[in-house]
């Protein structure tokens, strides 16, 4: 399955976005209050500079402890931002998000503008009806139907 195929899947289409300079807790009381992950961080909503995580969160609250809350999140962001584009292979995402020991990719188009976020549940998703419906097909040629 292809990426344009899981963003054509996802509930909802939306991307949320912060500006580098939001408080870190700003950003962990939008990322509880809409359910997510991460977010990317942009300056105009289009044009991903970076993404911070739950995860970037509670590692610099553990080495640095509350005053990081104040920081902007800029300080804590993950800059070397991977992504990807919309006709790329669910399992390759998947082995990249893997390797690289992150679980949320921007996608975007040749330009840089982001059109999407694919999250490794929406990739393992993807792969599993993928499985099925294989499964199906070799069900449906062996039993001749």
């Amino acid at each position: 399955m292809l990426v344009n195929q899981i963003l054509s899947m996802k509930a909802s289409g939306e991307i949320f976005t912060v500006a580098p300079d939001v408080t870190v807790a700003d950003a962990a009381k939008l990322l509880s209050e809409k359910r997510i992950g991460a977010i990317v961080v942009s300056e105009d909503g289009k044009i991903p500079l970076g993404i911070l995580s739950e995860r970037d969160i509670v590692r610099e609250l553990g080495k640095r402890g509350a005053a990081v809350l104040d920081q902007p999140i800029s300080d804590l962001m993950t800059r070397k931002l991977m992504t990807c584009s919309t006709g790329e292979d669910a399992l390759e995402i998947l082995n990249r998000m893997t390797q690289g020991r992150f679980r949320h990719l921007p996608v975007v188009d040749e330009s840089g503008h982001m059109l999407g976020i694919v999250s490794i549940g929406d990739a393992v998703s993807a792969r599993l009806k993928e499985l099925a419906a294989e499964k199906e097909a070799l069900t449906g040629m062996i039993m001749g139907n």
